[in-house]
């Protein structure tokens, strides 16, 4: 019997560890996603919204100039200390900039409770926005701070997605603590299973504040690491598209996204459209580990 040798071709190109965000783009395709989520969703007006949000946040990055990187010698010591090499705590200004454009987009035609938070913080000073900013990041809000925070959320997203997506990822490493952002330290929103000719099947956590994504291993928990107690949950109607990835050595929580399952699923948008799964994470026993933005209050880690 004769045999042929097997033709063999390895991959040309490595699976990215780190996706940085397309920032031109981000926004407007969260704000399709959402609006079609609404579609007939219990929290329909609600998501709707949302899309009117983050469309918003497209239109403020497009007047959004580029902002100041750090300089290469801070890029160098970020990367020889395993340190992301955008700070929160260091703010560009020009997010209240974006904050106030984001602000002017959305306009009159949006519901009474977000136009009266939006009309507090624009008559807030640089301070007080700075100080909302920095409760939102470490803080615990009251319950009147709490209806501004998805606002400064929104905005500081629209300055930091613009800053990461002007890094060069092949400057960047993925830091020890693989639950962190690899460009600003910020926990995770969701994961995702992506599909693409050299990404397909792959996990990547979603960066909450920044939109950057990196590669974790599947069917370990997100937050500790572990592999040994973790388990996918869901509910109906969703198709598998979002799961709760839960794990019984920390008795933490994340969602996760398959594009496999539909290929315009957003961590940020999916996660917001399935709050029944969180419902059902917290009622056995588990707390998120990662925020999103536009929910405040969603975060118990």
């Amino acid at each position: 019997m004769q045999t042929q040798p097997i033709d063999f071709h390895p991959p040309t190109e490595e699976a990215a560890a780190i996706l940085l965000p397309v920032a031109n783009t981000v926004f407007a395709e969260r704000a399709e996603r959402f609006e079609a989520l609404a579609a007939g969703h219990s929290l329909g007006e609600w998501l709707q919204f949302l899309g009117q949000l983050s469309r918003a946040q497209h239109k403020a990055l497009e007047a959004l100039p580029e902002l100041p990187l750090p300089d290469g010698a801070k890029l160098a010591q970020a990367r020889e200390h395993g340190m992301p090499p955008l700070d929160p705590a260091r703010r560009p200004a020009a997010w209240r900039d974006a904050l106030r454009e984001m602000a002017r987009q959305l306009g009159n035609d949006i519901p009474a409770p977000a136009h009266a938070a939006l009309n507090t913080l624009l008559a807030a000073t640089d301070d007080q926005l700075e100080q909302l900013a920095d409760m939102l990041l470490t803080g615990e809000p009251t319950a009147e701070q709490a209806a501004l925070l998805p606002f400064v959320g929104a905005a500081l997203q629209i300055a930091y997605t613009r800053l990461a997506g002007q890094l060069d990822a092949s400057q960047l490493q993925k830091l020890d603590a693989h639950g962190v952002c690899p460009c600003c330290g910020s926990l995770p929103v969701a994961s995702i299973v992506r599909l693409g000719a050299t990404i397909n099947n792959l996990r990547y956590l979603h960066c909450s504040l920044c939109n950057t994504e990196w590669n974790v291993p599947r069917a370990t928990c997100t937050a500790c690491a572990s592999d040994k107690t973790v388990a996918l949950h869901e509910v109906e109607g969703n198709k598998g598209a979002v799961r709760a990835e839960t794990c019984d050595d920390c008795k933490s929580y994340l969602k996760i996204v398959y594009q496999e399952k539909d290929p315009r699923v957003d961590p940020v948008a999916d996660d917001l459209a399935t709050l029944a799964l969180d419902m059902l994470a917290d009622e056995a026993g588990y707390g998120r580990s990662g925020p999103n933005l536009l929910l405040i209050g969603a975060y118990s880690g």
